[in-house]
């Protein structure tokens, strides 16, 4: 691993879309040799889910801020200016552009603003396509969503809890028309995902899942699980990790009815968005990998996560163990950045959103950019 100062400047002309947040220490980020990290924009307080526009506009996603930020981007991939495309939401998390609109969620509802890139300087007021989402507060609420290679939007319902049954109706993953009908339950037995893709080439669908609170340090681990086919089931909250029985629900169901994970990603790490890597940037044992943002605990004696990693595949097709791919976010058990998802940009790096600093950063390869 190699430190590598970068920047804290913003290009001239950028314009923030939120109150003012003291600036991020990409100084103390570290990365592999080669690599390089420097801030895109430190203009997008509390920055969650990133998703790309058509025109190469970045739209992220928040939580308590309640705002849609969109960036514009120049020729050569630099951020130019930072819009707010919405206030006043509730937890829109999740961002997902498709067919020239951004569809954006809340706990109970999925919101869309249509031919946004058009209209970045006057955007349109948020359209209902999906409500009466299922709802009962508490955790786990918020969400991430993705269009699928099928054009459909992929919603997940956490469980509102740490540990409770919840049947069907929560803690489960659904897919849904661009219009909000025909919606189909996809898997169950999840406790909270923050973060699904599909793999290129396979179509497979691969999420993370943050395992149950309360069992100590080392138990249980996050997963990054696969789904093989529609209606199956992850465990929750039966059996965690595949094979860890659940000390209050485990009695009534056996850790071999579920589908164990096909990797365990460590306890408490609060695994969260993940994308495949599919440029020729990056060095080519990295090009096919799974990249994961890991948020970083916050109920473990020492603190765990704060990083971003990589998961290459094997000739088995099977996940390897993961390897640290930037990390630095705490020093010690001080904390300054918060990785929440990775999103793959056209000319080959990758963006970094941290909700704690309230900024995007830009993961490159070879020549500093």
């Amino acid at each position: 691993m190699c430190s590598c100062a970068v920047a804290l400047s913003l290009l001239a002309g950028a314009s923030g879309g939120g109150s003012a947040l003291a600036a991020p220490e990409p100084d103390q980020l570290r990365v592999l040799a080669g690599f390089h990290i420097a801030v895109f924009s430190d203009q997008v307080p509390g920055a969650r889910e990133i998703a790309l526009g058509a025109q190469g506009t970045v739209f992220v996603g928040t939580m308590g801020q309640g705002v849609v930020y969109a960036v514009s981007t120049d020729k050569a991939g630099r951020a130019t200016k930072v819009r707010t495309l919405a206030r006043g939401l509730d937890m829109p998390v999740g961002v997902a552009f498709h067919q020239g609109a951004l569809y954006v969620s809340e706990p109970r509802r999925i919101v869309v603003l249509r031919d946004i890139e058009h209209h970045l300087d006057a955007p349109p007021a948020p359209q209902t396509v999906a409500d009466s989402l299922p709802y009962r507060g508490g955790d786990h609420s918020w969400k991430f969503i993705a269009f699928g290679p099928d054009g459909r939007l992929y919603v997940p319902i956490g469980a509102p809890c740490n540990i409770c049954d919840v049947g069907h109706d929560f803690g489960r993953l659904l897919s849904m028309r661009s219009d909000g009908t025909d919606r189909q339950d996809v898997a169950f037995g999840i406790r909270n995902t923050v973060g699904f893709t599909w793999q290129p080439g396979t179509g497979a669908l691969w999420f993370t899942d943050n395992g149950r609170d309360n069992l100590g340090d080392t138990l249980p681990s996050d997963e990054l699980n696969r789904v093989s086919h529609p209606g199956e089931s992850f465990g929750y909250p039966y059996c965690h990790q595949g094979t860890l029985p659940d000390p209050e629900f485990g009695m009534q169901r056996s850790c071999r009815e579920f589908t164990p994970p096909a990797l365990l990603l460590g306890a408490h790490v609060a695994a969260l968005g993940l994308r495949f890597y599919g440029g020729s940037q990056f060095p080519k044992a990295l090009q096919g990998a799974l990249m994961i943002a890991e948020h970083g605990s916050w109920n473990s004696s020492a603190l765990v996560g704060y990083q971003v990693v990589a998961v290459r595949f094997g000739a088995d097709g099977k996940p390897q163990t993961p390897e640290v791919l930037v990390s630095g976010f705490r020093q010690g058990q001080r904390v300054w950045g918060r990785p929440v998802d990775v999103q793959p940009m056209a000319d080959g790096s990758v963006l970094i959103s941290d909700d704690l600093s309230g900024a995007l950063y830009r993961l490159t390869y070879g020549k500093a950019r």
